[in-house]
């Protein structure tokens, strides 16, 4: 199964441990060295109906991630996300 870096936006991001939801993919980082992906980032949810912007984003380690199908991610992780402390922004 081949599958670009602009196909992963469009697959949603599932916790199988939970059964939570995450969101879809926004971006991906990776070593530039190694040319390996490192983590997915999944934007937080909204705050109040959106009024007040989005909460901090989940940054999914690749080692959490078991299956990537067609249209979804499935990952394995804890009740405890690492919550990137800074807003990714698009250029």
């Amino acid at each position: 199964m081949e599958c670009r870096l602009a196909d992963l936006r469009c697959k949603e991001v599932i916790n199988i441990h939970t059964g939570f939801r995450l969101g879809f993919v926004a971006d991906v980082l990776f070593d530039v060295n190694s040319g390996q992906i490192v983590s997915l980032v999944v934007p937080g949810p909204f705050r109040f109906f959106g009024l007040f912007g989005r909460g901090e984003d989940y940054v999914v380690p690749w080692t959490c991630i078991k299956r990537v199908g067609d249209d979804i991610i499935l990952i394995e992780q804890g009740d405890n996300y690492n919550r990137d402390r800074r807003r990714y922004k698009k250029w």
